[in-house]
């Protein structure tokens, strides 16, 4: 672990399932490499996955079984380790390179900026050669002028014990991509001549295994996992079938049929993903001994939850599952690998990456003390208006720190999108990392001058009202249609999924009310509870519930009020650029004595400040007390 991070009170529950085929699966790791320093349950670091993944390479191997290593994308956008460098994810790439992955595919987070793009064409996708499927993602080669794919198409391949595999990469249907890239929508990929010729490969397959940064559930909008699972349906009623997919930031499984599963493990190195299955025939070893094996067939026992469509496989099912989702820290890992934590856990390759991180992090700055946040303020854990909401804290923050010094006098109104906070604060030292963690983005404030102060006082309620925004970060996924970004743009404009705790992309309320998923507390310690197609024992270590409230969209901060109560005639609108086209369609339809346009609107304060900027300010300001030793708290619901 980092030095400064702390690890686990509470560990598993008891020991995985293992079968003939065995996945850890990682999604959505947005730059955590260093881990959650101030949180006792995701405490690992990736040098410590590394130690982790060598132990039960070691185990899988003396079981006579297989054990794969599958990412399903998103590895930047969320921490410093990736988003300190220009462009992100020139330090953290070749951290996570580290890590012999037998399958990854590409996130949406590698597409929006052309230079991030080129990046994994020429390096991220070479490191990984034929293990790195895209299957319906080109990129636009400038040396030919034509849109080739960024990794492979497909890949199949036998493992070590002889399972004969096809794999496919498959990303959702997105739109946001700069125009370096191209993505073929999955239902257009299906009907082409490659894709049938791999189904129908001339080599004997034994399960066809699809990644995607894609939602696994097929019922979710943003989801084509089911398209390219019912085409492979087409032509191989009765294969098993194996999913991993990512995106949607949550942990979940679903049974689509009973030969077909499906498995998404959250997101920012929280969730360490477990996958077991057996009933393959002469294939290694069906049921190792000394452990537990998998058991379950492939049956949703969740209320109110169905198979996708379980006529598509019509015969009977010799196969069993086991899933699990792990805790990431050291508690977890050590048990897991060696039955107990001790100091045989480590291999050097481990300690070396562990060793490498830190001096990353100390090399960018990312250790630089602000100030100590007094408290922990949570995104979802308490209501908005309560004292530990983020999005209160971000109100005040913006009133105090978003000052133009030549306007410092004119009232002003300070506006942003929720989506652009993207984790909570977690009490103890706020440093240059954490503004990465709480808000990554670099969007601009800009300004509308002389606004009369009842139409702009307008402008917040009819934001939250909804019905313009399309773009914004904390809505639904149906939205991802942003203009094309010129081939070089440097500029990120980041969407994300709109389901859980933590995530700035909208309430929990988007998901069934079965499957909320929740980050919880108890004596124990606080963390995930999970309810899925095969129920609710899918969490490694058990945790219990805290409230889960629903937030605003937009919220706004104000200064240079008249200090007897009395309202200003005019106020300066200042607001994200990113949310420029719906502030302006909210103030025009608040008043009609004014037609506000782009012309009316100019920077607020210089590009070098950003969203990412606004909060170190404000701990600089009043976050001294206790610099530098700040004591940490116990973290978010406790």
């Amino acid at each position: 672990m980092q030095p400064d991070a702390r690890n686990a009170t509470s560990g598993p529950r008891a020991q995985l399932e293992w079968g003939q085929l065995n996945v850890l699966h990682t999604t959505d790791t947005h730059g955590w490499l260093e881990g959650h320093i101030k949180e006792t349950n995701y405490g690992a670091d990736w040098g410590d996955w590394i130690s982790f993944v060598s132990h039960m390479k070691d185990k899988a191997k003396s079981y006579g079984v297989d054990l794969l290593l599958v990412d399903t994308g998103d590895l930047h956008d969320g921490a410093g380790l990736s988003d300190a460098t220009d462009p992100n994810g020139l330090i953290s790439n070749p951290v996570f390179e580290n890590v012999d992955y037998d399958l990854l595919t590409i996130g949406n987070h590698e597409l929006y900026v052309s230079a991030i793009a080129y990046e994994h064409f020429n390096q991220f996708a070479k490191v990984y050669g034929d293990r790195y499927l895209t299957s319906n993602v080109e990129i636009l080669n400038p040396n030919t002028s034509k849109y080739e794919i960024i990794g492979k198409q497909y890949r199949y391949f036998t493992t070590p014990q002889g399972l004969r595999i096809m794999s496919f990469g498959v990303i959702f249907d997105f739109t946001g991509n700069s125009n370096a890239s191209r993505i073929t929508p999955a239902s257009e990929m299906v009907q082409q001549s490659w894709f049938a010729d791999a189904v129908n490969f001339d080599k004997p397959i034994d399960l066809y295994l699809v990644l995607g940064h894609n939602p696994v559930r097929v019922n979710d909008s943003a989801s084509t996992m089911g398209t390219v699972y019912q085409a492979i349906r087409k032509y191989k009623p009765d294969a098993p079938i194996q999913v991993f997919g990512g995106h949607s930031h949550i942990r979940d499984f679903q049974v689509y049929d009973n030969k077909a599963t499906a498995l998404e493990s959250g997101r920012y190195c929280e969730t360490l993903g477990w996958f077991s299955m057996s009933g393959f025939e002469c294939y290694g070893t069906k049921n190792p001994s000394g452990v537990p094996n998998p058991n379950r067939h492939a049956v949703v026992v969740s209320p109110n939850a169905t198979a996708y469509n379980l006529s598509l496989s019509n015969s009977s099912s010799p196969f069993t599952y086991s899933r699990r989702y792990l805790d990431w820290n050291r508690l977890t890992f050590a048990y897991h690998a060696n039955g107990s934590q001790d100091n045989t856990f480590e291999i050097q390759q481990g300690t070396a990456v562990t060793a490498e991180i830190y001096s990353d992090r100390l090399e960018l700055n990312l250790t630089n003390l602000y100030g100590c946040a007094p408290q922990t303020w949570c995104l979802f854990c308490k209501p908005y208006g309560n004292p530990g909401n983020i999005l209160s804290l971000l109100e005040v923050a913006l009133g105090d720190t978003v000052i133009n010094s030549t306007r410092s006098s004119t009232p002003r109104l300070v506006y942003i999108n929720s989506g652009s906070v993207r984790f909570d604060l977690v009490e103890g030292p706020f440093t240059y990392d954490d503004s990465f963690i709480v808000s990554p983005f670099d969007d601009h404030f800009v300004y509308i001058a002389d606004v009369p102060y009842d139409a702009a006082k307008q402008v917040l309620p009819a934001l939250n009202a909804g019905g313009a925004d399309k773009r914004k970060r904390s809505l639904s996924y149906s939205d991802f249609n942003f203009s094309p970004l010129t081939m070089l743009d440097a500029r990120d404009t980041c969407v994300d999924p709109p389901l859980l705790h933590a995530n700035p992309l909208g309430p929990r309320s988007n998901l069934p009310s079965n499957r909320r998923i929740v980050r919880r507390t108890s004596t124990k310690s606080s963390g995930y509870v999970t309810y899925d197609d095969f129920g609710f024992d899918g969490d490694d270590t058990v945790h219990t519930a805290i409230p889960d409230y629903p937030q605003p969209e937009y919220i706004a901060g104000n200064g240079s009020f008249p200090t007897n109560g009395t309202a200003p005639d005019v106020v300066d609108v200042i607001f994200l650029d990113f949310i420029e086209d719906f502030v302006l369609e909210a103030l025009n339809s608040a008043q009609s004595s004014n037609n506000y346009t782009d012309a009316d609107v100019s920077l607020y304060l210089p590009e070098s400040f950003t969203t990412n900027s606004y909060l170190p300010v404000y701990a600089k300001k009043f976050w001294q007390k206790n610099v530098p030793n700040c004591p940490v708290g116990c973290g978010v619901g406790c």
